[in-house]
């Protein structure tokens, strides 16, 4: 599947990490590691169940600095160790649909001479929802994301 984005309703970072892609993937998979990075600080990430198989379901919850909590459900549709993970708000748990989908996450996991070429491909179920997404600061978020899930996979 393209790992690009190539539509107006999908949003991209893609960023070379220099950890072998198995820390990478497993610091998506194993939710301590998980709570660790997630979260853009000052944000936190309280709550973490992945039960990381194609079918199974996710909850992750965010916390902002005032208390606010933001909770997240998803279910995977496709895992390939070490190398893809494809996972949908679509859904809740165990096929169930959602109020409100708004995205479905393609994260790509690409070996390059001991470092990890990472893609996180976000594909919107609309327009509207690729620019909120977008004004709640993807770039910035998603980039700070990334930069503590390199620290944390650096310790690994």
């Amino acid at each position: 599947m393209d790992t690009m984005a190539n539509t107006d309703r999908d949003l991209v970072l893609t960023r070379l990490i220099n950890a072998p892609r198995e820390k990478v993937f497993k610091a998506w998979t194993n939710a301590e590691l998980l709570k660790q990075w997630f979260a853009p600080l000052p944000y936190t990430t309280p709550h973490a169940e992945l039960d990381v198989r194609v079918g199974g379901s996710n909850f992750i919850t965010m916390r902002g600095p005032d208390g606010n909590e933001f909770p997240n459900r998803g279910v995977y549709l496709e895992v390939m160790e070490n190398e893809r993970i494809v996972v949908t708000d679509a859904f809740t748990s165990a096929w169930v649909p959602s109020e409100k989908p708004f995205m479905t996450l393609i994260l790509t996991f690409e070996e390059q001479e001991g470092k990890t070429k990472y893609t996180a491909l976000v594909r919107h179920w609309s327009v509207a929802d690729r620019e909120a997404h977008e004004k709640m600061g993807f770039h910035e978020g998603w980039g700070q994301c990334t930069d503590q899930l390199e620290a944390l996979v650096a310790k690994l």
